[in-house]
């Protein structure tokens, strides 16, 4: 069932100016807080191309995401993409050895787990759902860079990069017409094993495409912009805290203060993080965001998820976390998906039927993850449309690289995407 529509209720005069429609996106995200959430399925949206009329738009929202095999089929395919990539798991000089190895392997275990969680992984789903809900909401809040387009760009599952990049060009984006399109990274803490190599993927379709081109001769090509991260939006932290707060009610008013919270995001090699990767820091970052805003009602933790491997990777593990405190008499526990925006399987297999499962107590439960959650879409339409008004190419932090890092193409990357905003201030 399709949601209603969050902005009826708004007059129309309120759009009228960008200070009026900025109040109107804080509005939404305030008002709707404790409206209750309804799950939707994703809706066809049909293609805009250049000839649509508006002052700046049309705009194409590209969600930007991992992804995950919708089939168990898909598994093997999305499997060697993921150990061939040597910014989200470090193989060193052996990658094209090791990885295509360490992915064969790996296939009917990881086949087995999508199968126990229906056949495939939801993030495709939800990931359209998002992105067609959020400008739903934009074409109202931001008419002048209307229609916006949603596509979705996985970087090791369909759709992939090149296959969203083809899309736009056959929309009319690009191709000698120009045109503007915001890559949205769903990741909303930076790391160059995320967010980093995802930017490099589109940069080098981008390359491929449409050729090298220049920052400061359009030459017909796409104008790019990036939202490259978001760890502490009001929106995206009350979406989190209220969806705790519902686990929370679950337990007795006697025991619900001892619940212990604990925060779980996916974890990085220590190789990434001595090289300066901000992602440990911004993922805290979110977590003390979210504590705040339950004024600490509770204890809490912060603990790492699915480690590949044998190399040194960060620390606590989610799993161990759990089965220590279990030992130690401490069995009330809400596990808090905090660095994922829908389900997929690290919540709903590695969470929920391996950790969960294996603690063997009633006890350890999980907080709902963002998935259709309407306070988290009005957060990606108040981030998107703040983007859109900025005439920021991308934030300040992406054009630092990391201390150690010695990754040509991600110099390349970042300049390329830094040196757009000459583009934006002609647009």
């Amino acid at each position: 069932m399709a949601l209603r529509n969050p902005i009826s209720h708004v007059c129309k005069h309120a759009l009228s100016s960008s200070s009026s429609r900025a109040s109107a996106v804080s509005h939404f995200v305030c008002s709707r807080q404790s409206m209750p959430r309804r799950r939707a399925m994703a809706t066809v949206v049909p293609p805009v191309t250049q000839d649509a009329t508006s002052s700046k738009g049309p705009t194409a929202m590209v969600f930007m995401n991992m992804g995950g095999p919708s089939t168990t089929d898909e598994v093997g395919d999305f499997l060697s993409r993921l150990f061939a990539d040597a910014d989200l798991i470090p193989l060193g000089r052996l990658q094209s050895y090791l990885g295509p190895l360490i992915s064969r392997r790996r296939t009917p275990k990881i086949q087995k787990q999508y199968a126990a969680i229906g056949g495939g992984s939801p993030i495709r789903k939800w990931s359209e759902y998002q992105s067609s809900e959020m400008c739903k909401i934009l074409d109202q809040i931001s008419p002048e860079t209307a229609p916006h387009k949603p596509y979705v760009a996985f970087r090791y599952a369909n759709p992939l990069t090149e296959d969203m990049y083809a899309q736009l060009l056959k929309d009319g984006f690009g191709g000698g017409k120009g045109g503007r399109a915001v890559a949205f990274t769903q990741y909303p803490q930076y790391s160059c094993s995320t967010t980093g190599s995802s930017l490099n993927e589109l940069w080098k379709w981008r390359t491929r495409l449409e050729g090298k081109g220049s920052n400061t001769d359009p030459s017909g090509s796409i104008t790019w912009s990036v939202i490259d991260r978001w760890p502490v939006h009001p929106g995206l932290v009350e979406a989190f805290a209220q969806n705790i707060e519902a686990q929370l009610a679950t337990y007795t008013p006697e025991t619900r203060k001892d619940v212990v919270l604990l925060f779980s995001a996916h974890s990085l090699p220590m190789s990434v993080v001595n090289r300066g990767d901000t992602y440990p820091a911004e993922v805290a970052a979110t977590v003390y965001n979210v504590m705040q805003r339950l004024k600490f009602s509770n204890p809490y933790r912060l603990c790492w998820q699915s480690q590949v491997g044998p190399s040194a990777w960060l620390g606590a593990q989610t799993s161990d976390t759990v089965q220590e405190y279990v030992k130690k008499g401490q069995t009330d526990l809400v596990l808090i998906p905090i660095a994922f925006t829908s389900d997929h399987i690290e919540t709903l297999y590695e969470l929920d039927q391996e950790v969960i499962h294996e603690a063997g107590h009633p006890g350890v439960k999980r907080a709902e993850s963002l998935n259709g959650n309407r306070v988290f879409i009005e957060a990606l339409a108040d981030i998107a449309f703040k983007h859109l008004q900025s005439g920021e190419s991308c934030s300040r932090q992406m054009g630092l690289r990391c201390q150690g890092c010695k990754s040509e193409r991600c110099l390349e990357s970042k300049r390329f995407f830094v040196g757009q905003e000459n583009l934006l201030a002609v647009r």
